[in-house]
């Protein structure tokens, strides 16, 4: 985030690079940077003879390096952004020679998705040397929350933590999706309005009472009413809900909470970062601390393996997921 962010300033000042390789396995920001560079580099007068958009599928690199060693119109610059350019990963090599003589009037941009470049090789270092080189690399779940955050108090408006959880158990860790929601939500609010659990539901159709979040938290609180209130909900509804989704989550927990009993320092920030957990987490390994003691949660680990391999029907018929789910729940509460 911080190179994003340095990368548009240093554009806005007008230090403006020859090369950008935008590679990596998050999208969002390749998209992102791209559109900027896209959008501010040239004037809208210019941007008719001077700005291309190639798509690696369709021309080749030669080709690619035959248009960017051209002179700009009535410009200063020209900007080509070559999109899906992973798709020129057999020839990309070929870049070497024409960054061993780069064309100053020209902005050369690829965006490069879900790959990267090998570090060892020539071309790699050339463009380093020559160029930007930004890496985007994927969000772990628990680092979602803080990005949630920031994006959202760019727009001018908060978030609920709660609403935070629900969007990433809904939407995963897809930025692009989870994006979209948001410019969906701050349409309709006011600026300055928290996104809260409930507006997520009425607008994003994410149950705020019966999903995921809740469960944990139920399980967690060893509530059982509500843990199977949920179930049942889940079972009518096995298709927006299915149990492997459910175990994951729950597995994941449990593994971390075995973790957590065996941290001699149980600190907040030591916890957050061993557990790479949110800060908002916290408090649901605490409190499961006091409710699952080491020995019960290996044994539930054991439990929802056996739960997982039964509902890929290995030893036996498959099971209604809702069968399944509630079989779980009654052995973790044993």
């Amino acid at each position: 985030m911080d190179q994003v962010i340095q990368i548009t300033k240093d554009i806005k000042a007008g230090t403006i690079a020859p090369v950008y390789f935008l590679m990596g396995e998050e999208p969002y920001y390749i998209d992102k940077l791209s559109e900027f560079i896209e959008k501010n580099i040239l004037t809208e007068e210019e941007k008719s003879f001077n700005q291309m958009v190639l798509y690696g599928r369709d021309v080749s690199m030669q080709e690619i390096i035959s248009n960017a060693k051209r002179f700009p119109l009535m410009a200063e610059r020209q900007v080509i952004i070559v999109k899906e350019a992973q798709e020129l990963i057999r020839t990309i090599d070929q870049l070497d020679d024409y960054l061993e003589h780069l064309q100053p009037t020209t902005v050369l941009v690829f965006c490069y998705k879900y790959k990267t470049l090998d570090k060892r090789k020539k071309v790699y270092k050339n463009i380093q040397k020559k160029g930007v080189l930004y890496e985007s690399k994927k969000l772990r779940e628990y680092q979602i929350e803080a990005w949630l955050k920031r994006v959202i108090s760019g727009k001018g408006y908060t978030i609920e933590p709660k609403a935070s959880a629900m969007l990433v158990e809904f939407l995963g860790t897809d930025l692009s999706k989870i994006a979209n929601e948001l410019d969906k939500l701050t349409i309709i609010l006011p600026k300055g309005s928290a996104i809260t659990a409930e507006v997520v539901e009425h607008n994003i159709g994410i149950s705020k009472d019966f999903n995921n979040f809740e469960m944990i938290k139920a399980i967690v609180d060893r509530d059982q009413l509500k843990a199977y209130k949920i179930a049942h909900y889940f079972a009518q509804n096995s298709k927006n809900n299915p149990l492997v989704l459910t175990l994951g989550l729950v597995y994941s927990y449990f593994s971390k909470l075995l973790l957590y009993h065996g941290l001699k320092d149980k600190s907040p920030a030591n916890v957050v970062k061993n557990l790479k957990i949110s800060q908002y987490g916290l408090k649901d390994y605490e409190i499961g601390f006091k409710n699952y003691p080491m020995r019960k949660v290996s044994q539930i680990i054991s439990i929802l393996k056996d739960i997982d391999l039964k509902n890929k029907g290995v030893g036996a018929s498959a099971l209604p997921q809702g069968d399944l789910l509630k079989e779980m729940l009654a052995k973790i509460f044993n």
